[in-house]
């Protein structure tokens, strides 16, 4: 069983090796055509003259723009629809509150009064003793001379 479980955990490891892997091999030959596409915009802006040359290279920083801005009204999105979430849950919660306040206020005096009472016996437990018995401390010498005896 330990030597089976071993083994899963190995081909497991294996696989998302494997799997991380192709990842890279696939963002690795990404990489290479966008460099191959850059290598040919590039030699195609030499053989323009110098103002094609500044409209080409203005049109890709437009387009380069373009693009982040897009990307980043997604983001913009999504972070506006967390936030409408977030105040839905919100308004959720603090209903919970009031009603557990208002709740709180409709308890009757003597079960707040119960509540309190735990609380002070609770804080009554918390002394710091001396020993197993609890005793005044001015009943000390009978106590001694009862255990003796």
């Amino acid at each position: 069983p330990f030597l089976r479980l071993l083994e899963a955990q190995l081909q497991d490891q294996r696989r998302e090796h494997e799997e991380e892997v192709e990842a890279l091999k696939n963002e690795v030959d990404a990489m290479k055509e966008e460099l191959e596409k850059q290598q040919q915009a590039f030699l195609q802006t030499l053989q323009l003259s110098p103002e094609a040359q500044v409209e080409f290279g203005l049109q890709q920083e437009i387009t380069r723009l373009t693009n982040e801005n897009l990307d980043l009204k997604e983001v913009l999105e999504k972070l506006e629809k967390n936030e409408k979430k977030l105040k839905k849950q919100l308004k959720i919660y603090m209903k919970k509150v009031q009603d557990f306040e208002a709740s709180q206020a409709t308890v009757p005096a003597e079960r707040r009064q119960h509540e309190r009472n735990m609380q002070v016996a609770v804080q009554r437990k918390e002394k710091d003793f001396q020993g197993m018995l609890e005793y005044y401390k001015e009943d000390e010498p009978l106590l001694i001379r009862n255990l003796i005896t």
